[in-house]
């Protein structure tokens, strides 16, 4: 095989995941299941492309000419003749041998072609393509790639712009796993160096390193401080703990990934052969290659945080348009076409057609897996969970017995609030104590299933009741899932993204730390702009790391005229060593979605501010007294000539009034932009005559200055006593205002005081209320709070898709608890392990109680009523592990041929696993193929709750599932009709939901049940609906759902107005709908 050829195939395996046949998770997993048909399309239908473009101009082999050659000479010393050149002109074979000598000279031979084709498509192809994602990798060669722009006047781009950032961190620093009950953490140990000139580059690449001496550096004393081990194993409870590194190794020749199994391999044979069993057993399907538990966690691990860091958003026209680039600026040189043999030119131009022709087939194959890939990225996903903390207060009397007798809930009670410290407890709680504690929370996830849909069909107005929703996901799968529901209701948008620093580092390719933090940022920005009302604001916290480029990237989103301020915040008064200069202060960028409309709020100023601000009173209202002279910028008076006036001053009566107007006009000449100075001056001592001091905005050094006020205004002023006269201790008078208090202050751009430290009001604050949590930086409470003031009114929602701890749902309970009627919401979006033992403790703990004190709340009486609904989705990994590629079009791809492979493969194949239509036969029972620990599980998943989300749907009340069975209708109105009896074996669920939609029509939703046999089924539905939904006792529709075919159109009278809409469409076109 020509070596080139070879090259290029070795290429295509890597692009086409080839090579990753040991990893059964996510794409890989599906491309695997075609692996036997890519590798042929590679090896077998690329060269014959290539053979087919190039044949018709390109001759033989030049061996083979070269040997017809030699055996014609060999010929004519047979005839006796000494050499070719000795035969005659006219003899056949002296003019073959000619013939053949022009073609040797003139023609191209097929096998150089051929070298060339490939190499060239080796360069273009191996230019963008690093490990699963397609990048232009940095080239240090000028003009190599070509960069869109229409014409504005500043463009920000970057190298992933057309890409969705896909990576996250979830397995990066715990991936857990378990084993025949043992559980292995592999964790991750920050790299402690980058220094020694180890400066990480595109070719310094880091690389997961077991955590020992050599590997991070150290020496052994400095190790033993750190306090890790490379391996710790507790016996009680069967965990072991397995410790990485990821940095720059020294050696690059070295192979970690064998180093870091051997290492482990051989401490288990140490240590814990009992262990070793269950890790070493061999679990590969194939008999001639042994692949062991530990050897596959160990290689996913390093997969899911190494590989496909990017989905392009249009592969297809990205690589087209390099691809044209590429061969007009590298492969096509006018002066091989500056040549009369046609022959050549041919040949040359049949070069780059194959280029063209071949790279369009592997663009158009590659451009499938993207775009499938980008299908199940931009994918409304599926609500796995959904479960409500509601404090007692909300909850009907009638559920608190079963509430005081569920055991889960008493222990977590005492584990979250310390329950058992408080007065008059018991175990079990008593409905007295209940009754003395109703900002206790009560957690349906840890009821059944019956008791929480009881309780959420005994709540109306359920959606405009819930004061919190918490939702655990990726925050573009979130925000997405959203769309539908928030599109244009959000008032105030406030993140603190993770600033990319060493402490809040994402996950990011080699040599790309900027650029994936900006695609990051670009997908989530934009789609969290479109949840944002007309007037709405978004507030971005962040540091100088990526300022520049965040502000450029909301310039770019929100349009640079709708940046209302850069507010600088006083977080750290110690500052962050930063080599130069210590980092003592943090930022917050502030966009609004249409500056026009946009309105921001004032502070509230507390008493001690306002006694502070306004120290002075007048009959009874406090105020301050502000000199009317204008100090600071534009002073001069030339700058404002018409505010230079003079005030006249009777010091014996008391006497104050402005120069009369008649006077006021001449002293500035409008024409001649000048000051008649003696004018003035003679009006000055006239009225000095009369005993008045004469008062100019003139400074001690005897500048001339302006007023702050107009001239008109400033005559109101002393009419109605706003302004006044004193004496000064220099001499003469000055011209003063009272200013009279009000309990506002417009925000200032610059933030500093201790309510602002991050130290004491963050990470001292959440130790209280969540001793030993992992977050060492969180932001002060009051600075999130002072934000979501600026931004938002009472009873406004507030969005944070970068949640972590939990800080902006803190602050809107706190607002809620502390400001007289504020009535605001919140969304907390974040998927960071740490979701249900942070973020959702400290909404909870926020709730119960305004202070704690080392986890112990300190005053119980200082809750906050709450209804908050937490949710658990669907994540794309998850989508990927539901795909089934079906085997049943061996059929089509016979018909079809390469087109088949090419274009149709995955779309095809996974037809029916995006969506299981059938399933919704049973939709209280509805399975997906769920990820926790690292391990694929089957487990219901809420389809309900799902396409509530996917319509937008306000729920305003629902029925908990109910089971029936069905008999004989008494007074059947048609031949089948029957009644429903509730029946807890009954065959037939039910469950309704009645809500509202975006724009305003009024929605039915019927869950059910169907059977086998659908005409009985359907006779169950037409009973439901005339006894729980259909009459003058029940509400009005616009518009109702019900899940498969059914035939409930039929009872629709003449005063109905409602449609019958069949769920599962349009559930699976919402799903799938591009937002």
């Amino acid at each position: 095989m020509n070596d080139k050829l070879q090259r290029f195939i070795n290429l295509m395996r890597s692009v086409f995941e080839l090579d990753k046949s040991d990893l059964d998770f996510g794409i890989y997993r599906i491309m695997n299941i075609r692996n036997a048909e890519i590798e042929k399309f590679l090896t077998e239908g690329l060269p014959e492309k290539v053979q087919e473009a190039l044949a018709p101009y390109a001759n033989e082999d030049k061996s083979k000419i070269k040997q017809q050659m030699e055996d014609i000479e060999n010929n004519a010393k047979q005839f006796g003749f000494d050499d070719i050149s000795s035969l005659p002109e006219n003899n056949p074979m002296a003019q073959k041998y000619a013939d053949l000598q022009r073609q040797l000279v003139s023609g191209t031979d097929m096998s150089a072609l051929e070298t060339d084709v490939y190499s060239a498509l080796y360069s273009f192809f191996n230019r963008y393509y690093d490990e699963g994602d397609f990048i232009s990798k940095r080239r240090y060669k000028e003009g190599v790639y070509a960069i869109p722009y229409e014409g504005e006047e500043v463009k920000l781009y970057w190298a992933n712009q057309d890409q969705y950032y896909i990576k996250t961190s979830e397995n990066f620093k715990d991936y857990t796993f378990v084993e025949d009950n043992i559980t292995v953490h592999f964790r991750l140990v920050e790299a402690t160096v980058e220094q020694n000139n180890n400066k990480e580059a595109a070719e310094n690449k880091r690389t997961f390193m077991l955590y020992t001496p050599e590997n991070a550096r150290l020496t052994p004393e400095e190790f033993e401080a750190a306090g890790f081990d490379t391996f710790s194993w507790n016996e009680e409870t069967k965990e072991l703990i397995i410790r990485f590194i990821f940095d720059i190794p020294t050696d690059k020749k070295r192979r970690y990934d064998a180093e870091n199994y051997d290492g482990i391999v051989e401490y288990l044979m140490r240590k814990h052969k009992d262990v070793m069993r269950s890790l070493l057993r061999n679990i590969s399907p194939d008999k001639k290659r042994e692949l062991t538990v530990l050897e596959k966690q160990l290689k996913n691990y390093v997969a899911k945080n190494t590989f496909d860091y990017f989905i392009h958003k249009d592969l297809h026209s990205f690589l087209s348009r390099e691809l044209d680039f590429y061969i007009k600026s590298e492969v096509m040189q006018l002066d091989d076409l500056d040549t009369e043999n046609e022959r050549q030119v041919d040949a040359y131009l049949a070069k780059v057609r194959a280029i063209k022709r071949v790279g369009k087939v592997i663009i158009d194959f590659l451009s499938q897996i993207e775009e499938f890939q980008k299908k199940l990225w931009l994918k409304k996903k599926f609500v796995v969970q959904t479960d409500w903390c509601i404090t007692l207060d909300r909850i009907a009397t009638e559920f608190w017995e079963e509430i005081c007798a569920n055991k889960a809930q008493t222990a977590e009670w005492i584990a979250m609030f310390a329950i058992d410290q408080a007065k008059g407890w018991t175990n079990p709680p008593t409905a007295e104590f209940l009754r003395q504690n109703q900002n206790l929370i009560v957690d349906t996830a840890l009821f059944s299933t019956d008791f929480k849909e009881r309780l959420l069909a005994a709540i109306d107005n359920l959606d405009e009741q819930t004061d919190g929703v918490l939702i655990k996901s990726d925050n573009f799968q979130a925000l997405q899932l959203l769309t539908e529901r928030y599109s244009g209701k959000i008032r105030l948008e406030y993140i603190d993204p993770p600033y990319n620093t060493d402490a809040s580092k994402i996950l990011y390719k080699n040599g790309y730390e900027h650029s994936s933090w900006i695609s990051l940022m670009d997908s989530r920005l934009e789609a969290g702009r479109r949840l944002l009302s007309s007037n709405g604001i978004i507030e971005v916290a962040i540091d100088d790391y990526e300022m520049r480029y965040l502000s450029l990237c909301l310039d770019q989103i929100f349009g640079s005229g709708n940046a209302i301020s850069n507010i600088a915040i006083l977080t750290n008064p110690k500052g962050r060593d930063q080599g130069f200069i210590a980092q003592a202060h943090d930022y917050t960028l502030m966009y609004a979605k249409n500056k026009v409309l946009a309105e921001t709020n004032n502070f509230i100023l507390t008493p001690e501010e306002l006694a502070k601000k306004f120290s002075k009173s007048k009959d009874g209202e406090a105020l301050r007294e502000l000199p009317l002279k204008r100090t600071g910028t534009g002073k001069r008076r030339e700058e404002r000539p018409y505010m230079y006036f003079p005030f006249f001053f009777a010091p014996k009566s008391k006497e104050l009034f402005v120069i009369p107007e008649k006077y006021y006009k001449k002293i500035y000449d409008a024409d001649t932009q000048t000051f008649n100075d003696d004018y003035l001056q003679s009006v000055i001592d006239d009225y000095a005559e009369r005993g008045y001091e004469a008062v100019l905005p003139v400074s001690s050094q005897g500048e001339l200055f302006r007023w702050r006020w107009g001239y008109q205004s400033c005559v109101k002023g002393v009419e109605n006593g706003t302004l006044f006269c004193k004496p000064v201790r220099s001499g003469g008078y000055a011209i003063y205002q009272y200013d009279f208090a009000n309990n506002e202050a417009t925000p200032k751009s610059l933030w500093f005081g201790e309510r602002y430290d991050a130290s004491s009001k963050g990470t001292n604050l959440l130790e209280n209320m969540i001793p030993k949590n992992p977050f060492d930086y969180p932001k002060s409470l009051y600075t999130v709070m002072d934000n979501i003031i600026i931004g938002s009114d009472s009873g406004d929602t507030v969005l944070d898709y970068f949640a972590g701890s939990g800080t902006t749902g803190h602050a809107v309970i706190e607002l809620n608890r502390t400001v007289k009627g504020a009535k605001r919401k919140y969304v907390l979006v974040d998927m960071g392990e740490y979701f249900e033992t942070v973020t959702k403790t400290r909404i909870e703990k926020a709730a119960y109680c305004a202070e704690w004190k080392n986890g112990v709340p300190v005053n119980r009486n200082t809750g906050v009523s709450q209804i908050i609904k937490y949710m658990r989705l669907e994540s794309y990994e998850d989508a990927l592990s539901n795909i089934q590629m079906a085997n049943e079009d061996a059929g089509l791809h016979a018909l079809l041929g390469e087109q088949y492979l090419v274009h149709y493969m995955l779309d095809l194949g996974k037809r029916g696993s995006l969506m299981d239509i059938d399933s919704f036969q049973a939709p209280f029972d509805y399975k997906l193929m769920i990820t926790e620990k690292n391990e694929c599980r089957l487990r219901r998943i809420d389809l309900c709750e799902t396409f509530n989300y996917l319509i937008g749907l306000l729920v305003v009340r629902q029925s908990a599932v109910t089971y029936y069975r069905s008999v004989k209708a008494d007074t059947p109105s048609y031949e089948g009709a029957v009644d429903l009896i509730e029946d807890i074996d009954g065959q037939y669920a039910f469950k309704q939901i009645e809500g509202i939609l975006p724009d305003h029509r009024r929605v039915l939703i019927i869950w059910r049940t169907v059977t086998n046999d659908l005409l009985a089924s359907n006779a169950a539905l037409d009973a439901f609906y005339l006894k729980y939904c259909a009459g003058p006792s029940h509400g009005e529709y616009d518009v109702i759902y019900v899940n498969c075919d059914n035939n409930l159109e039929n009872l629709r009278t003449d005063r109905d107005s409602w449609n019958v809409r069949l769920t599962e469409s349009e559930f699976k076109r919402f799903m799938f709908e591009e937002v």
